[in-house]
């Protein structure tokens, strides 16, 4: 959520809007409180390298113009690996690459959540956060940009779903309540050599 509420700053809060253009996993870093900071901006070439491919806007690769909506994009792949646990290309010995998009929208279409989110949790979760999430992102990644949400409308739905996950566990909230995450999650930060981690 962190993550989120930088990239509606940056779209939102900046006259003019920034794009970040290179949103990603490895380019959202963690501080020791497990705060999210996005970092790498501008980082973004018009000819990706193949780790940034996967996460380009399609509309991009026509256009060869980014858009907040291409942040969006790259924001609902990235939190479709995260609840999964899975990149984004999965490559399995024997059998054909799959995308983590057409994967997640095969279990959506049989109403399989369970086994969309992260194996590791084992079961420790609300269905029903898992499922907002999911749909979240799902929005996120469609192929026409008109019909993906502003990173705002992102923000509301991610705090919906954090809020019926603490809910269910309140000692296991997390530090910070959803209304203090603070703004400073939207600097920019470059990686040091040691501090935050890549997640």
């Amino acid at each position: 959520m962190d993550a989120a509420q930088g990239l509606a700053f940056l779209h939102d809060g900046c006259k003019p809007p920034i794009i970040h253009g290179n949103v990603k996993p490895a380019n959202i870093l963690l501080t020791e409180n497990f705060q999210a900071k996005l970092s790498d901006f501008g980082v973004f070439k018009s000819y990706p390298t193949n780790d940034n491919a996967s996460y380009v806007d399609p509309e991009y690769k026509t256009s060869n113009r980014l858009s907040p909506k291409s942040d969006v994009y790259s924001f609902g792949l990235t939190l479709l690996e995260i609840v999964c646990c899975k990149p984004v290309i999965s490559e399995s010995e024997g059998q054909d690459s799959i995308h983590i998009i057409k994967w997640v929208g095969h279990m959506v279409a049989q109403g399989d959540f369970r086994n969309i989110a992260d194996k590791r949790l084992k079961g420790e979760y609300n269905i029903t956060s898992v499922r907002k999430a999911v749909e979240v992102a799902m929005a996120c990644v469609s192929v026409n940009s008109v019909r993906r949400p502003t990173m705002n409308k992102v923000v509301a739905e991610l705090k919906s779903c954090l809020a019926i996950e603490l809910s269910r566990t309140p000692e296991n909230q997390a530090p910070h309540s959803i209304e203090s995450t603070e703004m400073t999650s939207i600097y920019m930060v470059l990686p040091p050599q040691t501090g935050p981690m890549a997640r």
